[in-house]
């Protein structure tokens, strides 16, 4: 049986536009070969050519680039039990199939409702399964890195997270920069008197639990079903989020 794979994962680059930078120091095989050398009580041209080892140093954020965020990334408490972290979070969560909702028409700062949900849903002929895992697909992956991509994409509502948690539904994802929508969005919301609504996709993991992943790309380069999706964290010790390469997998 043959395998296909689509990867789902953005990249992390020096000099992109971040709302969370991140730098990556690069050591190439000659500075690798100065660095063995001293560790090693060597010369650097005991080395093959003068040179060793390559290595990079890089300073991020567990929320950069494509990761998972943990329900204790909502808060410390989640369905009434302590929020698990990162390191937590069941494997099984993190392999399932796939499914893909369209909302790559939705103007920057809409709020998709349930009704919404289910309409995409309609549109594909697709009933929720526990454990799929729900994409939801914004197309804004393609401004990643531009001064302002972090405020261009719609997000989810608490009560569409809260529907598809009772779906079954434990990882979810968006090829955007949130879940929810931009942040001046609520925030100017909340100061017009519009309570309940500031940053409450997140915070539905606060009654209900689920994780989610953030930055994905590529969605539009997947069917709505028929693949599976790996989206496993690096395991970081009492983390709200991890790092994680989301790899979308079509079994031929």
């Amino acid at each position: 049986m043959g395998r296909r794979f689509v990867d789902l994962s953005d990249t992390l680059v020096n000099g992109k536009c971040e709302p969370l930078p991140h730098e990556i120091k690069y050591i190439d095989h000659a500075q690798g070969a100065k660095q063995a050398a001293e560790h090693f009580g060597l010369d650097p041209s005991d080395f093959p050519d003068a040179k060793a080892w390559s290595v990079e140093m890089v300073n991020l954020c567990t929320h950069s680039g494509t990761h998972v965020d943990a329900p204790y990334h909502f808060g410390p408490v989640s369905g009434g039990k302590p929020a698990k972290t990162v390191d937590e979070i069941p494997l099984e969560w993190c392999y399932g199939d796939g499914v893909v909702l369209d909302f790559s028409d939705r103007p920057a700062g809409y709020l998709i409702t349930v009704d919404d949900v289910l309409e995409a849903l309609a549109k594909i002929n697709y009933r929720i399964k526990p454990l799929d895992i729900v994409l939801i697909r914004t197309d804004v992956w393609k401004k990643f890195g531009e001064p302002g991509y972090h405020n261009e994409h719609p997000g989810m509502s608490e009560e569409a997270t809260l529907w598809l948690i009772d779906q079954g539904v434990k990882m979810m994802g968006i090829d955007a920069w949130g879940w929810d929508r931009p942040f001046h969005v609520m925030a100017d919301e909340y100061r017009q008197g519009v309570k309940g609504k500031l940053w409450a996709g997140h915070f539905a993991g606060k009654i209900k639990e689920y994780c989610h992943i953030e930055k994905l790309t590529n969605l539009d380069k997947l069917p709505p079903v028929g693949f599976r999706v790996a989206c496993f964290p690096v395991k970081i010790k009492a983390a709200s989020a991890g790092w994680a390469r989301v790899v979308a997998i079509f079994e031929d």
